[in-house]
């Protein structure tokens, strides 16, 4: 059975000046989760907020925080993101490489793996857990989702990115979908999905299996967020 659709709104397109008004902006037009771009200018090409700024949010919603860490080592990271008020913490596979692997250079964007140590992210898994957070995992639109099942079914949460990871208002990478369709063949879990989420590529992720969208500057710009909402959960 599929999963109900839910939609999540990235205050990275928020005016971070107003925090208090787009959490009522999030609340009042149905919103189910506040998803958190955590950037560090090394896995992305750009830097974005941490913890004190979740600190912040926390007392401001009762909606589910998603810390989503776009950020190398996130081990290093995870207490403080749990103690902050994050619910769920969300990695990424490509902080995951085996040291086989040729790195990648600093400068090179967006970054990829082909595979991944399970054993070093299963360590990341259960730390999370042992937080008492839910976990997900996220892989980058060129990298492929080379984990086993077995590892696969520990995850609440699996997050495609539609986007080369970094800036929002970015345009829908098609190529995604045919990852989104295997990976519901493999995975009865949530299956979310970042970047260029409108009224029209929310239709083709929902097709594809995904059952949770981002929804950053289409939702942060609209005239009327209650209607965003609405037709971002029909489209399929």
């Amino acid at each position: 059975m599929m999963p109900k659709i839910e939609i999540s709104a990235s205050v990275l397109s928020a005016d971070f000046a107003c925090l208090k008004e787009a959490m009522k902006r999030c609340h009042s037009s149905g919103i189910d989760s506040i998803h958190l771009d955590i950037m560090d200018g090394h896995f992305v090409p750009n830097i974005s907020f941490g913890p004190v700024v979740v600190r912040a949010l926390r007392p401001l919603t009762k909606l589910p925080m998603d810390a989503h860490l776009m950020i190398e080592n996130p081990q290093w990271y995870i207490d403080d993101f749990a103690k902050a008020g994050a619910d769920i913490i969300t990695v990424h596979a490509e902080c995951f490489s085996p040291p086989s692997l040729k790195p990648q250079q600093a400068n090179e964007f967006p970054k990829k793996t082909d595979s991944v140590d399970e054993g070093k992210l299963l360590e990341v898994i259960k730390k999370i857990k042992s937080a008492n957070k839910k976990v997900g995992l996220a892989f980058n639109p060129p990298s492929p989702i080379n984990i086993t099942d077995k590892l696969l079914n520990k995850l609440n949460e699996v997050l495609i990115m539609s986007v080369n990871p970094g800036f929002s208002g970015q345009t829908f990478i098609q190529e995604v979908l045919p990852k989104i369709r295997e990976l519901r063949k493999r995975y009865k879990g949530n299956i979310q999905v970042d970047g260029g989420i409108n009224d029209q590529t929310a239709s083709q992720v929902i097709k594809s299996g995904a059952n949770m969208l981002v929804t950053a500057s289409y939702f942060f710009n609209a005239k009327d967020p209650k209607k965003v909402v609405e037709l971002l959960k029909i489209s399929h």
